[in-house]
């Protein structure tokens, strides 16, 4: 059984491993000068994506909810080189401020494109205890507002032949203990984005959707969380941030970072027993 299961993680690594061989080459100067706008930019993997647009010279539009860092996180982007850097804090749990944010980008830099839609909201890591107010509100922030800000951008990136880039998470595809809320979030995003990509296909769309499966990065929120309870390791999110404009440059329709997030989401098909054990003992419970 051992050899067979090494067998096929040896068979899988190949094929990934082909598969990326096999990707168009990322050509950093296209995106000089390109309109981007990027959601949840104050901090973590939304801040290191707008550094790393404002270092290849794009015309960037970020936004988050505290005004005051992100006038900070544009300095910075000016001072890396971005040909344009603005910010407009709005609050995704509004039921008009993602509108809001699209047409604001749209009026400042005059078409978009590429929107990378990673902002989220607070959930904590924990036993789900009945709220079903705050997975409501959750869904909101995490999903409802990408779906908004997506059909809201569409006619200008349909025109600009543009990419929409969705930043999802390795438990969108796999369930985990102690984040059934955000959990439900990205596998809705997943879900939606996947048929929405179908449909643009079906209909020889201009655009392009990329969908972005993240595994644990470094970030400060998500090391809070997660530090006392699981030694899985992290990934850096200014590698991670890259990865998804490379991503989103070269139009390919999924991310798998780090790589190890692809064999995850295979094994737990083929081997549900195996990643659910697994699972179960990645954590430290203590009732």
């Amino acid at each position: 059984m051992k050899t067979l299961t090494k067998i096929f993680l040896a068979s899988i690594g190949v094929v990934f491993l082909a598969v990326k061989w096999s990707e168009p080459t990322f050509n950093a100067e296209s995106l000089r000068g390109a309109r981007v706008l990027v959601t949840g930019a104050s901090t973590g993997i939304g801040e290191q994506v707008a550094y790393h647009y404002a270092r290849f010279g794009a015309q960037i539009v970020i936004t988050a909810r505290r005004e005051k860092v992100l006038s900070q996180v544009t300095e910075k982007c000016l001072s890396l080189g971005a040909q344009k850097a603005l910010y407009i804090a709005a609050d995704m749990a509004s039921e008009s401020d993602p509108d809001k944010v699209v047409d604001f980008a749209l009026e400042k830099l005059g078409g978009l494109d590429y929107v990378v839609l990673n902002h989220i909201g607070p959930s904590p890591f924990q036993m789900w205890e009945g709220d079903v107010e705050h997975t409501r509100w959750l869904m909101q922030v995490n999903f409802f507002s990408y779906i908004q800000m997506a059909w809201r951008a569409l006619p200008s990136l349909e025109q600009n032949k543009g990419s929409l880039v969705i930043v999802s998470s390795l438990l969108g595809k796999m369930a985990s203990p102690f984040v059934a809320p955000y959990t439900s979030t990205k596998s809705a995003l997943n879900g939606f984005f996947g048929a929405l990509g179908h449909e643009l296909a079906l209909k020889k769309s201009n655009v392009s959707i990329s969908i972005c499966t993240l595994g644990l990065i470094d970030t400060d929120s998500a090391m809070e969380k997660v530090r006392a309870i699981t030694d899985v390791p992290a990934y850096p999110a200014t590698d991670a941030a890259l990865n998804i404009i490379i991503t989103g440059a070269t139009r390919q329709p999924e991310l798998y970072y780090p790589w190890m997030t692809y064999i995850a989401t295979i094994t737990k098909d083929w081997l549900p027993s195996a990643t659910n054990y697994i699972m179960r003992n990645t954590y430290k419970y203590n009732p």
